[in-house]
């Protein structure tokens, strides 16, 4: 390759990588004098600068982030027409390989694996950045089995464009979310729906949804339920199972939030690692039956541990063991025969009795999707009927009817009783109060705090300035409630601010809509409008105040003068010529039009004179 050097500082040494949107090298940075990679954007989108402007925008926010399981980014810059990114060097191979190489990954194994990127993400969601990508892909390994979340900003960054892109959808259709496959808002919750698919790749080595084109795979995320990744590895801990489930919720409202997510697989890590501990090989009480023979401990032992279990022990003369006596025999006889009696009757009962019957399994706190399939692998029908239930969150099984334990046909119908969450409630306005005084009115209305974030403004820091659901959306009780909170204003700098200005666009003689789009393009409002009578095309500018070219400040108003047709002018009625005996009187009385026609009416005329 041939060697290049960015800004005199980044000189790159080899290609570690390629995406659909950049190729990342590693290089050495000659500064400071470490291993960097560097992210160079790709050719094709050099030219779009809108795409260009976010994609520095989004990688300089992502650098705010300082976190053990994010890959930190150093630098952004441009060298020519490169736009380059510099980051932390992680000398490893991507998760999306580990599970190539190793799939599927050790249970355990990959709970904590799923834990670090729900730790980077909920620092992420902390500073207002969603990650918008997520996928295995995307997660590097450290040496030490850590996993560190990369392309922060390039992802915000396209799916920010793509909106742009005649509305197709550029991304990782296996990952992403529903809402992000109908081109909806974007929100935390999306990367938790992508962390539940990637820790289900992990577990099964499958992807929940797959077809034959990206769309076909989207409206699977949009319609359909995943198979339980139980039924490809039963060995996957129930209470995983239902955190996969909920993190891959149809609805944002049911999914954990990042912070949530890391208790939530910090309890089954633990659970995890105390079953681990129980080693197979640790001293144990065995019952008789389970000794090895001497032949095996002479083996295991060697000739000087068996010399002493090898000298033969006195046996009494007249004594018999028990199992050779006669009372033995009798007894052994008289057991093989009750036992056939009894598997012969189960036999013919059997045959009797064509239907078979079932113990209903129990269901109660899993999630609906996979209640129903561990009913139905039972050979039974599943009703479904929901209802509130504040203790419950919203998508799990509240009871069940038959009970857990019951012995019933099979194709017996049961219902279960899924939770709606809280009575729904209308969400009150917190705007004004003070942090703690809206955390306690949330508390006590049975709905639960979930993220906090701040924002500058001239309100008391720490004081209410708006949350997610908005006042009077329909709430359930247990929902989670986000906040944005003042900061407080902002650092008054001490230099002087320098004013934006702009020149006026010339739209004298264009269109109206023409004119209002080009001063909005400049920064610019549209003022005035008025409507004079003119010779130019009706609707086209006559005039503008101010004058074109003239330098104004970056959101002034422009007035516009609009052409319109002139109104027509009704055309003046032909003046008889007065008669010679009139003219001497002309002065004194008022002229009356001669209607030799209608002589009765001129009459009424002079008389109203």
């Amino acid at each position: 390759m041939i060697q290049r050097v960015l800004s005199g500082r980044y000189e790159l040494e080899e290609k570690i990588g390629s995406g659909g949107m950049a190729e990342v090298y590693k290089a050495h940075d000659r500064l400071l004098a470490r291993p960097v990679a560097i992210k160079i954007l790709h050719e094709a989108y050099r030219s779009d600068m809108e795409f260009i402007e976010r994609f520095h925008r989004e990688a300089k926010a992502a650098a705010r982030l300082t976190h053990p399981n994010i890959v930190s980014i150093y630098d952004v810059g441009v060298a020519g027409n490169d736009h380059y990114i510099v980051m932390e060097y992680v000398q490893s191979s991507t998760l999306k390989k580990k599970i190539q190489d190793e799939g599927p990954l050790d249970i355990l194994t990959a709970t904590t694996i799923a834990k670090d990127i729900a730790n980077g993400l909920t620092h992420a969601h902390a500073n207002n950045i969603v990650h918008c990508d997520i996928k295995p892909h995307n997660i590097l390994m450290t040496e030490d089995g850590r996993a560190k979340i990369t392309d922060f900003g390039i992802a915000r960054a396209v799916t920010e464009s793509t909106l742009t892109y005649g509305g197709s959808v550029i991304g990782s259709v296996h990952y992403f979310s529903p809402e992000q496959a109908r081109g909806g808002a974007i929100t935390p919750k999306s990367d938790v729906y992508s962390l539940g698919v990637v820790l289900y790749e992990m577990l099964t080595n499958r992807l929940p949804f797959t077809g034959d084109n990206p769309v076909a795979i989207a409206m699977k995320h949009i319609e359909e339920e995943p198979i339980s990744p139980s039924r490809y590895r039963p060995q996957i801990p129930p209470m995983l199972e239902a955190i996969i489930c909920r993190a891959m919720s149809k609805s944002p409202e049911i999914r954990p939030s990042s912070f949530e997510l890391v208790q939530e697989l910090s309890n089954v890590e633990a659970a995890l690692s105390m079953t681990v501990k129980n080693d197979p090989d640790a001293t144990q009480v065995l019952p008789r039956q389970e000794i090895p023979p001497r032949r095996a401990v002479r083996q295991g032992l060697g000739a000087q541990t068996t010399t002493q279990e090898e000298k033969p022990k006195p046996e009494p003369v007249e004594s018999k063991p028990f199992y050779k006596s006669k009372t033995f025999i009798a007894m052994m006889a008289l057991v093989l025969m009750v036992g056939f009696g009894v598997g012969i009757f189960a036999a013919f009962g059997k045959v009797l009795n064509t239907e078979e019957t079932v113990t209903v399994p129990e269901v109660k706190g899993k999630q609906l999707a996979l209640a129903r399939q561990i009913l139905e692998d039972n050979k039974l029908r599943v009703n479904v009927a929901e209802t509130y239930d504040a203790n419950v969150p919203a998508g799990q099984v509240v009871s069940q009817d038959p009970d857990v334990g019951k012995t019933v046909k099979s194709d017996r119908l049961v219902t279960i009783y899924v939770s709606k969450g809280g009575e729904s409630i209308d969400m009150p306005d917190l705007a004004g109060l003070a942090k703690s005084a809206a955390i306690e009115r949330l508390q006590k209305l049975g709905l639960n705090l979930g993220s906090v974030y701040e924002k500058e403004s001239p309100s008391e820091p720490g004081t209410v300035l708006s949350h997610d659901p908005t006042t009077g959306t329909k709430i359930n009780r247990g929902q989670v409630v986000d906040l944005i909170v003042s900061r407080g204003e902002p650092e008054k700098k001490v230099e002087k601010v320098t004013k934006k200005v702009t020149r006026v666009p010339n739209v004298e003689n264009a269109s109206l809509g023409t004119a209002e789009d080009a001063i909005e393009g400049r920064g610019l409002s549209v003022g005035a409008i008025t409507y004079e009578d003119s010779s130019q095309t009706p609707g086209s500018i006559v005039a503008q105040y101010p004058s074109p070219d003239s330098e104004v400040e970056l959101g002034s108003s422009v007035d516009l003068v609009v052409a319109r047709r002139p109104e027509p002018q009704p055309e003046p009625q032909p003046q008889p010529e007065p008669s010679r005996e009139s003219t001497s009187t002309e002065s004194t009385a008022p002229e009356t039009p001669i209607q030799n026609d209608v002589p009765s009416r001129e009459d009424d005329q002079s008389k109203g004179q």
